[in-house]
């Protein structure tokens, strides 16, 4: 399952209905800058999707009961571990938190045939940087508070000219990040582009303790908080 991301304001009429609980979940942005530009991988989800059919997305999924078991060969960075534990719905610790970076992790591989480290071994989480938070708002049949992780191509040795499409996933490109208008996405996942495109512009290496934005609805509005 690709990335949960939030959608467009919804009216507090809407809001009001039955909400399904959002579940937890993160998506991995991932950026080649080999070639002068950077580009950032996308892919289209199926059609057959109930969540966000047709759309380009980043990879991503909810986190699965699993991943708090799978292996790693390196630690998040404590910064970033810092950021995940902030305003958590539900009490969370370091552990659940690295459940979500290795959430990502997986799914990159299962959506892409992209894996931070061979398939043998323990991927490394310590390059990860955790750029955004959303949580979609009530009315879709599905929600998630999805979590984005992101580090570079060559930080981890991916080599970009091996995408593979998948059943979750079709169409991946790396998409130049200098124009991001060219697919069609969902609307947050552009906000949220826009937001690492910014950062970069101020820090290139972008820093693990960077404040974090958290895409939220209240009070009917869609807002913008820091974490």
């Amino acid at each position: 399952m690709s990335d949960g991301a939030a959608s467009p304001p919804v009216s507090t009429a809407a809001a009001s209905k039955g909400a399904v609980r959002p579940r937890d979940a993160a998506a991995l942005i991932l950026i080649d800058r080999s070639g002068g530009k950077s580009r950032v991988l996308v892919g289209r989800r199926a059609s057959g999707h109930v969540f966000m059919p047709d759309l380009y997305v980043f990879p991503g999924g909810r986190r699965d009961p699993l991943d708090h078991a799978r292996p790693f060969a390196s630690d998040l960075d404590p910064l970033v571990t810092a950021r995940l534990l902030a305003a958590c719905r539900r009490p969370m610790t370091a552990r659940g938190a690295r459940a979500l970076a290795l959430a990502a992790v997986r799914e990159l591989g299962e959506e892409t045939g992209l894996h931070l480290a061979p398939p043998s071994s323990a991927p490394p989480l310590s390059t990860l940087r955790f750029v955004a938070r959303a949580i979609t708002p009530p009315g879709p049949p599905r929600r998630f508070d999805t979590r984005f992780f992101l580090t570079f191509t060559d930080e981890v040795g991916v080599d970009p000219g091996a995408i593979r499409d998948s059943r979750e996933l079709l169409d991946l490109r790396w998409l130049d990040m200098s124009d991001i208008s060219l697919l069609n996405m969902p609307d947050i996942t552009k906000v949220i582009l826009g937001d690492v495109i910014d950062l970069m512009k101020a820090d290139p290496s972008l820093r693990f303790g960077s404040a974090v934005p958290f895409y939220v609805l209240r009070r009917g509005q869609f807002v913008r908080h820091m974490l």
